[in-house]
């Protein structure tokens, strides 16, 4: 029998495949480095985070019942994620997500997930048949949604009784697929965690810092919105008000899952009960924590 979760984690679970070089890169760069293969996906990279925190998250997602599919809940098992709920397909090969990383940051990346996009809702079949939840009596927990949903299924999700209850907290994934959250910037119990780019994607408007972005989201319907611009100041804007923090200076070694470890950081922050100025402050620390090395991929 699967343990019950404390929160549910939706979206991308996946490998990643990711190059890493200490050079700086362009173009038609040809040079030495490390590559990797570890378990990834927004919805993953969340999930382990939470888990570090002492937190018992559930994975919703789809993963192929193919070798890679096998090796990755193994994985997912070992570090103390709930795969039971996880929809497992014959037929749809499980998902990869390949990038390149320099001295200059990300390069470039692909994510197929194709595979993820092709489930549709049916990855949702466990908060409707009465495993984590059902229409009349929905999950009441806190969720992570990512951006690697259609924008048909985001669409869904935001008007969906099996989510009315839910404490929401969404991230795009990417800048590409910002603009598939905007439903549910109408969502009551939805915080968003978005970088400076994705605020603007989002807002169909170029925002300058974090704490316009912030404000700026909240202006066009967002409940709440957290927002992150690098090394400059981050941003919240809600009902709670506004605040802003500038995260630790750090020498940066890798990106690819830094948004995903804020936005663990700061859930876990909240769930221990910390007040709003210090969730952000140790949501920042946490993400410059791992762009900087110090704690495992």
């Amino acid at each position: 029998m699967t343990p019950a979760p404390d929160i549910v984690c939706i979206g991308s679970v996946l490998w990643d495949v990711v190059g890493r070089s200490s050079a700086h890169m362009r173009l038609g760069s040809d040079v030495p480095g490390r590559i990797a293969r570890v378990p990834g996906g927004v919805a993953m990279n969340v999930a382990m985070t939470l888990a570090q925190f002492g937190m018992r998250p559930a994975l919703l997602s789809a993963v192929g019942r193919d070798a890679e599919g096998a090796a990755l809940i193994a994985e997912c098992d070992a570090r103390g994620l709930l795969t039971g709920h996880l929809y497992r397909s014959d037929d749809l090969p499980t998902d990869t997500y390949m990038a390149v990383e320099g001295a200059n940051g990300l390069i470039a990346a692909i994510a197929d997930a194709h595979s993820l996009e092709a489930a549709g809702d049916r990855i949702l079949r466990p908060l409707a048949d009465g495993r984590l939840g059902s229409a009349d009596r929905p999950w009441q927990g806190a969720v992570v949604l990512d951006g690697n949903l259609t924008e048909m299924l985001l669409a869904q999700i935001a008007d969906s009784a099996l989510f009315a209850a839910a404490d929401l907290r969404v991230a795009p994934a990417s800048p590409g697929k910002a603009q598939r959250l905007r439903p549910l910037l109408r969502h009551p119990h939805a915080t968003l965690y978005v970088n400076l780019e994705e605020a603007s994607l989002l807002a169909h408007r170029p925002f300058d810092t974090a704490p316009a972005a912030a404000a700026g989201l909240v202006a066009e319907g967002a409940a709440r919105v957290l927002v992150t611009d690098g090394s400059a100041p981050a941003a919240e804007a809600g009902h709670r008000g506004t605040r802003e923090a500038r995260p630790p200076e750090v020498l940066v070694t890798r990106v690819t899952g830094a948004g995903d470890t804020f936005l663990a950081a700061h859930i876990a922050a909240e769930h221990r009960g910390q007040d709003p100025d210090a969730a952000l402050d140790t949501a920042l620390r946490a993400a410059a924590a791992y762009v900087s090395g110090d704690v495992p991929a």
